[in-house]
């Protein structure tokens, strides 16, 4: 098993995680102050670093980095999209599947190139 191929995604789907979390979570208690927020979206984005960063060193010795970049985009896409939808509400529609299938298509070509 080539973990450099396996655990460079995993990583990077819990960073992105993280990240939609310290990015949008914040939404669902707006009367909090900003300044807690902040401090909060920190914190979370700390320990998203040690996925992301990991991530990346590992996923060099398999992959370009275009690749890892495609691969970390599509990822939070995925996240933000299971996020809105789970914390929101926020079903997407029509137009939101067809334009992340197009996303989809420009990073199979990424990795066809390589």
């Amino acid at each position: 098993m080539n973990w450099n191929l396996i655990l460079p995604p995993v990583l990077l789907a819990g960073s992105n995680v993280l990240m939609n979390l310290a990015w949008y979570g914040h939404l669902k208690t707006p009367a909090k102050a900003l300044w807690v927020a902040v401090l909060v979206s920190w914190g979370i984005a700390f320990f998203e670093y040690w996925l992301a960063v990991p991530a990346n060193r590992i996923g060099a010795r398999a992959y370009n980095l275009a690749q890892l970049k495609t691969m970390q985009e599509v990822l939070s896409l995925a996240t933000f999209v299971g996020m809105a939808w789970v914390m929101f509400g926020q079903r997407p529609g029509w137009s939101h599947l067809l334009g992340f299938a197009l996303i989809a298509a420009g990073a199979a070509l990424i990795f066809k190139s390589h």
